[in-house]
């Protein structure tokens, strides 16, 4: 998955996943969520040989524009291609799917090395200043009666030792979401179905005032604003090999 920020704030984390995993020339990847194919671009420019899956046509079609060398096509990550690749790759799926859990074990089947992405916990990332902005809006917040997200580090951990994967890496990036000015940091919020909806409670005035006066802490001397983020890499085997 990309399209989570701004144009080039994912190049540290899928460096940390192609570092971690040792993908280099000749290295077949399996992107499941392939988005707009800024991931795949990363492993093809390091050699690699990528296919990509993703259930959004338009997204499909950005993927095998963006990396004319790989193969992308649509596709379920809990139905991914049949395997074995050297690297099995989830970057920032896990908190789109309904159940990560199958996901994971298809993955496991596809893969020798399974890599995941996950976000930081709330108080990890700094873009939480926009949920801060809207709150007064939004009304409170409904108490969560499921389990964990998946960007718990333990839950993660939990539901990938369940889909039969034993970790042996787990690190942590920061990747850092620059805007050059107010309009670049405001545009995609106000362009979102949530910013919409806040903007017509609130009036467009008023909520650019919110954002702002949240964001004030994270301005550049530059004029613009830079949020940091941290993320999660787990990196995995089969227990029982593909």
């Amino acid at each position: 998955m990309d399209g989570e920020g701004p144009s080039g704030w994912g190049a540290p984390l899928y460096a940390a996943v192609l570092d971690a995993t040792e993908v280099g020339p000749g290295t077949s990847v399996l992107d499941l969520g392939c988005g707009g194919g800024a991931f795949a671009r990363a492993a093809a420019d390091r050699g690699a040989a990528v296919i990509g899956i993703d259930t959004d046509p338009a997204a499909v079609a950005r993927a095998a524009a963006a990396v004319p060398e790989g193969s992308f096509a649509l596709g379920d990550a809990r139905n991914p291609p049949p395997g074995p690749f050297d690297v099995v790759a989830l970057v920032q799926l896990l908190m789109h799917v309904v159940d990560p859990a199958a996901v994971l074990s298809a993955a496991a089947r596809a893969g020798a090395v399974v890599a995941v992405t996950v976000w930081g916990r709330e108080q990890e990332c700094d873009i939480r200043v926009f949920g801060a902005a809207l709150a007064p809006w939004l009304g409170p917040r409904r108490p969560s009666s499921g389990p964990p997200p998946v960007t718990e580090p333990d839950r993660l951990r939990t539901i990938v030792a369940d889909a039969g994967l034993a970790v042996t890496r787990l690190e942590e990036v920061v990747c850092a979401f620059e805007y050059a000015d107010e309009d670049d940091l405001l545009g995609p919020l106000f362009e979102s179905a949530l910013g919409r909806t806040v903007g017509r409670r609130a009036g467009p005035v008023a909520l650019r005032s919110a954002v702002l006066e949240a964001a004030q802490p994270y301005r550049t001397v530059a004029g613009g604003y830079r949020l940091e983020n941290l993320f999660r890499v787990l990196v995995a085997r089969p227990e029982t090999p593909a």
